[in-house]
């Protein structure tokens, strides 16, 4: 039967596909998070929408489900699944930049530092993450928000159109104006819906040249800027942006010898006006404390955006929570604090997001991302290497996330949930009822269902529709 489905594929979808056994299956089968490890039935690469249509189509009539892979970052490893017809999209990143009306066209399997790269010639860029390597598609199909988010909104907020490969092997054109249920959806609803092909994005003037870049502080002076950060950070001007992170200190020339390897509090800085005004609008976040050593500087947009990249590489195992925040309270910083000297490996951390600003203006229902008044986001995260040490990590990471969830309003990103399966509630609020509905319409059998899964509406018996098997 399994020679048969292979037969049947490779007459199918040609010299794109690629199988077990095949030269590249195994280094295409690979995610970012190391701890997946999945076989898919075939990996089709994909080269032009036509390759993506073409693979939707021979999944659904030989009974497969589609997993997607563009950058391949999402923690829970929805880009691969065994059994599954995996399309691999790295090869469909072609991107036009016009400059003039401030519009990108980026392929679905672009990266963010594919498209930095494209709009910073011209001064421009759309808000993406804070890791370069994330992929276009996956970031902003969960919401998307980084260092440019409280400046210009999320990633959802600034996409203008997409081309998608539906269930039914059709092209479809969303926008306000074309298939608007669609677009309502996929701004925040992950890949439940089909296969975006191709993203057109508002730009705007940000760069060449920004300041970005850490403060570290002893974890013994954590509780004082915490506390300054809690409550200064919301306030902030919207052209900076801060995160704070209790992490293990890194062998930078910035740090005294003596610090590396100690537990610190980070403040990564950004900031997209002058000089002065940074340093005025930042320098409240610090409690009247001297930070241990400090590379906030003045670098290019790109430089900003891929500073992470090496923190956050390929090939580590890693497994995360998120919970929202309507604020960083007493109790909740004196936690974070505490657990910090516990973090058990070098990369794990406890890092606090800030959003607010521009993420704020829009209203909870106005796209599928309902996390809208939300100012602050916990994402604590166990980082590692070694396969044995699994159980340990985990088992750390769940007991913190217990704790900290006791100080956390309801609700968690999309992007940053590691189990794939039964959090689409909490991922999606309110907006799961239209959601579902938008489900039916567009895959009623379920064809596009390794993510945080919307299920079709129920049919008449109650039962959910049947998954394409």
């Amino acid at each position: 039967m399994e020679d048969l489905l292979t037969s049947q594929l490779a007459e199918r979808l040609g010299p794109a596909a690629v199988f077990p056994g095949d030269a590249g299956y195994d280094a295409r089968r690979q995610v970012w998070n190391a701890l997946i490890d999945r076989f898919p039935a075939a990996i089709v690469i994909a080269r032009d929408p036509d390759d993506v249509r073409r693979t939707v189509t021979a999944a659904a009539d030989c009974g497969l489900n589609v997993c997607i892979k563009g950058g391949g970052h999402n923690i829970a490893g929805s880009a691969v699944a065994d059994g599954a017809l995996m399309i691999d999209m790295s090869d469909l990143k072609h991107i036009e930049i016009d400059a003039d009306h401030r519009l990108a066209r980026v392929g679905g399997g672009a990266t963010w530092a594919d498209l930095d790269a494209a709009a910073q010639p011209f001064g421009l860029a759309a808000p993406g993450g804070v890791v370069s390597s994330t992929g276009v598609a996956g970031l902003t199909l969960g919401g998307g928000f980084g260092w440019l988010a409280r400046l210009h909104g999320l990633a959802v907020d600034n996409l203008l159109s997409a081309e998608i490969v539906l269930a039914d092997g059709t092209v479809a054109v969303c926008s306000q104006s074309e298939h608007a249920d669609l677009f309502w959806a996929i701004r925040g609803g992950s890949g439940n819906f089909g296969v975006v092909t191709e993203f057109t994005f508002r730009l705007h003037p940000v760069g060449p040249q920004v300041l970005f870049g850490p403060a570290f502080f002893a974890l013994e002076d954590a509780r004082n800027v915490l506390s300054a950060y809690a409550a200064q950070a919301p306030s902030l001007p919207r052209k900076a942006c801060v995160w704070a992170n209790l992490m293990t200190a890194p062998p930078v020339p910035v740090l005294p010898e003596s610090v590396h390897g100690t537990k610190v509090l980070t403040l990564m800085q950004f900031h997209a006006g002058p000089a002065e005004e940074a340093q005025a609008d930042l320098q409240c976040l610090y409690a009247g404390v001297e930070p241990l050593g400090s590379a906030f500087a003045a670098r290019p947009f790109t430089e900003a955006q891929s500073f992470l990249d090496g923190a956050y590489d390929f090939g580590a195992r890693n497994y995360w929570r998120a919970h929202n925040h309507h604020a960083l309270t007493p109790e909740l910083i004196d936690l974070l604090v505490d657990l910090a000297p516990g973090m058990p490996s070098t990369e794990s951390e406890l890092l606090i997001c800030l959003l607010g600003g521009a993420v704020a203006d829009v209203g909870e229902g106005a796209t599928a991302f309902p996390h809208r008044q939300v100012p602050f986001m916990t994402t604590p995260g166990a980082r590692w290497r070694d396969e044995s040490d699994d159980a340990d990590m985990i088992g750390w990471l769940k007991h913190v996330s217990e704790k900290i969830a006791a100080h956390a309003a309801p609700g968690s990103y999309v992007n940053f949930i590691t189990e794939a399966d039964g959090k689409a509630p909490n991922a999606y609020r309110g907006n799961l009822g239209r959601l579902t509905a938008v489900k039916q319409t567009y895959d009623p059998a379920n064809l596009f269902r390794f993510n945080q899964n919307i299920a079709p509406e129920t049919d008449s018996a109650g039962q959910r529709a049947p998954l394409s098997r």
